[in-house]
């Protein structure tokens, strides 16, 4: 890259596309005395308590959030195009009154998802259905021990008069093309994890069983244990064709999973399981928990919590909790508590003689499989799968020409918000915002005074900005100027998130974090002067401020040294690691909406840029 292109300065007019509203902000005790995202990193482990939602319409507008928020960490938002099925019946075992069929599915081109069909026998009229993802036993979808068989609940259910189809986690028996566990930086970025491609099998999985003529698209239920729990909740959350609910064994307050297709980077940040598995209210749910895992509290914690957001809708007796004395489990005990709740909603009443498992004879595990001998070998791999992952992406965010929908991707990949009223606290030159409620504490110079006002964002912060001819000349026109410290991680902060393999599911990156203390300023500057604020990132803040651009809701005018970064995976990994960024379209996304003409100013330093502006 030569040194005249580094050299480079964009200045981009913003796009007026919302109109954003905000309230002057004032010295208030509200702003922190710590950042809270350098004194709080929770994890998995972390025991969270659930928000106080006191109206239906506050929770369904968090609830649509957080809906956003899990298709965005996995890779989804926008919803990818669907490609055919192509469902393939390997074999078909045929018993008295139940059959088991072995299934592939192509749920992204040349990706197969495996599984077995259990069908009732003799039945004419279409049948209710049930998803059944399996848990981490070693065995998957194959796994017949006492206190965990899905045969068991695959024969029992189809018995009962159920179509059910017992599909495979990622790495496990037939859907090998990618291992369990994968996910370096560029998947990261693409936002390409177990979690993200098991929630779309789990979507497409539901779409095969509403594409059997003898499946009654209206009634479908999910359920499954620990990780098959998780994945459970995660579907029903966002797709609400999952009309019956039974996660067993994994809704806690007090471990989120720890596996890593359970969580994703950006999963989890400000929310946990629990308010996760209450976005399925007012739909059916049976929380099923055991007396001696992580759910040992459901019946005095969890469902409470639940059970308060089920109220807001006037049905609180639609979630029901079965607390089984057993270790983790998906046991007898457990399956027949489901059966119950299954028939209630989904066949009516049926004799407490026909809700019990029965002895089942099981096949051989080279009779369920697809692939018993050979694995997948002749399929693509995991760089194929990868790579067609990126191309149905990227063809993706090319193609979309609405700014909302672009934006909207960008701005959950980043996690940033624009608040509606920052507080702030001002001594002299020195000023310190926060969000209401947030517990974050952005700090910089100001200096007050009329016209537009001026943000401005140095990678050295003011001390460093402030040496510049450029902010000099700033200050001279006696506008408005805030000089933002850039937010650094704190040592501790910093150790956790190298060494914990969890980390972005809970905690924002640091680019991510100063794009929204970009966004808190540009919120305090136009409160205070209700113009139109003007924005300028100098050396490698120019990037955040490209993006902080991107997602306000209001009209900005940037002026942006981008310093060489050209949008490459190794420019996003190196100098603005944020989740998913790639996924979301990049920095050509960015650039659309900022500015559709990218009027680039070449050789222009950045004095020049403000003296050229100051005298139009």
């Amino acid at each position: 890259m030569s040194s005249t292109r580094r050299a480079l300065c964009l200045m981009i007019q913003g796009l007026v596309l919302f109109v954003g509203t905000g309230v002057a902000g004032s010295a208030s005790a509200a702003v922190p005395e710590a950042d809270i995202r350098n004194t709080e990193t929770p994890g998995y482990k972390t025991h969270f308590k659930m928000p106080d939602y006191t109206s239906r319409k506050q929770w369904e507008e968090r609830r649509l959030s957080l809906q956003q928020q899990i298709l965005s960490a996995a890779g989804l938002l926008p919803m990818p195009l669907k490609a055919p099925l192509q469902p393939r019946i390997v074999r078909r075992l045929a018993y008295k009154d139940y059959s088991i069929e072995v299934v592939l599915i192509e749920t992204l081109p040349g990706y197969y998802l495996g599984g077995n069909l259990y069908r009732p026998v003799g039945k004419t009229a279409p049948a209710p259905a049930v998803l059944l993802p399996h848990g981490h036993w070693k065995r998957g979808r194959l796994e017949d021990l006492p206190s965990y068989s899905v045969p068991a609940l695959g024969i029992n259910l189809a018995r009962q008069g159920y179509v059910v189809f017992a599909y495979d986690m990622v790495g496990f028996n037939d859907t090998q093309q990618t291992p369990h566990s994968f996910g370096s930086w560029p998947e990261v970025l693409w936002s390409f994890s177990p979690m993200g491609l098991q929630l779309w099998n789990s979507i497409r999985a539901l779409d095969f069983l509403q594409s059997l003529p003898d499946v009654d698209s209206h009634k479908i239920a999910a359920t499954g244990a620990s990780g098959g729990g998780t994945q459970t909740f995660l579907l029903a959350a966002v797709d609400e064709r999952v009309r019956y609910v039974a996660p067993v064994n994994m809704v806690s307050a007090h471990m989120q999973g720890g596996d890593p297709c359970e969580e994703a980077p950006n999963l989890r940040l400000d929310t946990f399981n629990v308010e996760i598995a209450a976005m399925i209210a007012p739909r059916p749910m049976l929380l099923v928990s055991s007396t001696h895992d992580w759910t040992s509290h459901t019946p005095l914690e969890e469902f409470p919590a639940i059970r308060r957001i089920y109220a807001l809708y006037g049905v609180p007796d639609r979630v029901q909790n079965a607390h089984i004395d057993a270790q983790h489990n998906y046991n007898r005990q457990s399956r027949e508590s489901v059966y119950r709740f299954l028939a209630k909603n989904m066949l009516g009443d049926l004799p407490p003689s026909a809700l019990v498992d029965r002895e089942i004879s099981l096949p051989k595990d080279e009779d369920l499989l697809a692939f018993p001998k050979l694995g997948v070998r002749g399929l693509e791999g995991y760089a194929d799968v990868f790579q067609m992952w990126k191309i149905t992406a990227t063809l993706q965010t090319q193609s979309n020409a609405d700014p909302a929908t672009q934006r909207e991707a960008l701005r959950y990949a980043l996690s940033a918000d624009w608040p509606s009223r920052p507080d702030a606290v001002i001594d002299g030159n020195r000023i310190a915002l926060s969000r209401i409620g947030k517990g974050d504490r952005v700090t910089g110079y100001w200096a007050p005074g009329k016209g537009a006002p001026v943000l401005v964002v140095h990678p050295g912060g003011s001390s460093a900005a402030l040496r510049t001819e450029a902010v000099e000349k700033l200050l001279q026109s006696r506008r408005p100027v805030l000089i933002l410290e850039p937010f650094i991680s704190h040592a501790d902060r910093a150790r956790k998130e190298r060494f914990d393999q969890y980390f972005l599911s809970y905690n924002r990156t640091d680019a991510a974090d100063r794009v929204q203390d970009i966004l808190t300023a540009l919120a305090f500057l136009k409160a205070q002067s209700g113009g139109r604020p003007e924005l300028f990132g100098l050396g490698d803040a120019g990037i955040w401020c490209v993006f902080a651009a991107a997602v306000a809701p209001i009209a900005i005018d940037v002026i942006a040294d981008l310093n060489g970064f050209g949008g490459s995976d190794e420019d996003f990994r190196n100098r603005f690691f944020v989740p998913g960024i790639q996924r979301a379209g990049g920095l050509s996304a960015a650039l659309r909406l900022v500015n559709t003409a990218r009027n680039i100013i070449p050789a222009q330093t950045f004095a020049q840029a403000i003296t050229t502006r100051e005298g139009q």
